[in-house]
């Protein structure tokens, strides 16, 4: 969900409130004394405030300081609070699907859940019923679908209707205690989030992969693993179309692997093509035996290499100040390495193996699951190996991807590489 790179959505310091140097001595502009991740405007716009209010004695100017925590405080908020809606909205569903049925043909369709709330419940169901009176009257109620007391019930609400009838649920649900320990660790960021105050970046984080297992227990996500590699959380759903299908950037490949190690990468992958010079992040972070695994369960795999006798190998050495031979010497070891996985299978025809000669211009690995895809992809720089490279995720394929995913990146990638491909040899 976030990361050490830059998401898309963002989860960065970058982010979240500026660079390391910001004014205030820690990363995202957190004044000096509080923890990282921390936001406080204890002081309020007059501690940050500038000189520009005159001399009444009250500075009402917030500065630049206080205007980054302000923003950090308003993008964690934000993102914390479209989880929040998400699960509310889930949960109603469940509730209304479950017990109206039992409820509403003796009750009617405005007393159902009164009458489900039971004498226990009478307080606060009695008060949901009062506001969306209000609503009404005010004309608050925008959407005739949400003209009912189960759209006014909040989260813990309708986490009390589901414990209270749980035998009703039961037969849907394994664990019933995986779901409140779920709701309980949403109940801290919903607080805060309610009351306008300060949430950290561990809560809001716990409080997204709160929400992510709870979606997938109460069956609002799918269950294809290619779509579990990556999952695409709500914000993602929401500004996906801002950067066509690019979902997150990181500065580097040693940050990529902490969010998206390889075995989640290309674990489960039903197609697998790959270019670059040596294929490093494949060949020395995806084992042999794995790779023989992934074959013989399905997976078509295309190799693409740079030709280690090639010109353009002699060049990059040179460009990134190797001795004459290191890097040719690398790659032909990875390709013996592959050449040796594919002489374990059964059908070796399922693992092409290929050279290119040209300039290398990008590395990409293209994993297509069942339903969904996932590219990484990095440019090659003159003074930097592809480990210090940046680099790019993208979404391809399945759900989630914007509805003009044809001008995205992962379809340009993947025609490059079907071009690169026509033009190089096979190794024998």
């Amino acid at each position: 969900m976030s990361s050490g790179g830059l998401e898309l959505p963002p989860g960065d310091s970058s982010h979240e409130g500026g660079p390391a140097g910001a004014p205030g001595g820690v990363p995202g502009g957190a004044p000096v004394g509080l923890p990282a991740g921390a936001v406080s405007l204890e002081g309020g716009p007059a501690a940050a405030g500038s000189a520009g209010a005159g001399s009444a004695g009250v500075e009402l100017d917030w500065g630049a300081e206080a205007w980054t925590e302000v923003r950090t405080r308003a993008q964690r908020a934000g993102r914390a609070y479209i989880w929040l809606n998400l699960i509310e909205q889930r949960l109603r569903s469940v509730v209304g699907a479950v017990l109206r049925p039992i409820y509403e043909p003796v009750h009617g369709t405005d007393d159902w859940v009164v009458a489900a709330a039971g004498p226990a419940g009478q307080e606060w169901v009695q008060r949901a019923v009062a506001v969306r009176e209000v609503s009404r009257r005010k004309g608050y109620l925008l959407d005739s679908a949400d003209d009912n007391v189960l759209s006014f019930l909040t989260l813990p609400q309708l986490r009390e209707l589901m414990v209270q009838h749980w035998p009703c649920f039961e037969p849907y649900f394994d664990d019933r205690r995986e779901i409140e320990l779920a709701l309980d660790e949403l109940e801290v960021t919903r607080n805060v989030v309610s009351r306008n105050r300060a949430l950290s970046r561990p809560v809001l984080e716990q409080a997204e992969r709160a929400s992510a297992r709870l979606l997938e227990v109460l069956g609002g996500v799918s269950g294809s693993p290619s779509a579990e590699r990556l999952p695409i959380d709500a914000v993602e759903d929401l500004v996906g179309d801002r950067y066509a299908d690019v979902i997150s950037v990181h500065p580097d490949r040693v940050r990529l692997q902490r969010q998206l190690p390889a075995e989640d990468l290309f674990g489960g992958a039903r197609r697998l093509d790959a270019i670059g010079i040596g294929l490093n992040l494949l060949v020395q972070n995806f084992s042999g035996r794995r790779l023989v695994r992934l074959t013989e369960a399905g997976c078509r795999v295309r190799l693409l290499f740079l030709n280690p006798a090639s010109s353009a190998v002699k060049r990059r050495e040179r460009e990134l100040g190797l001795r004459k031979g290191e890097l040719s010497r690398s790659v032909e070891m990875n390709i013996l390495h592959v050449r040796r996985v594919r002489a374990g299978l059964r059908d070796p025809s399922r693992f092409e193996i290929h050279v290119f000669d040209e300039t290398p211009r990008f590395t990409a690995y293209l994993v297509e699951g069942q339903s969904s895809g996932i590219a990484v992809v990095q440019s090659y720089l003159r003074r930097a190996r592809g480990m210090e490279s940046p680099v790019l995720v993208l979404r391809g394929g399945g759900r989630g991807v914007p509805k003009d995913a044809e001008h995205g990146l992962f379809t340009t990638y993947r025609e490059e590489f079907e071009s690169m491909w026509e033009d190089s040899r096979p190794v024998s």
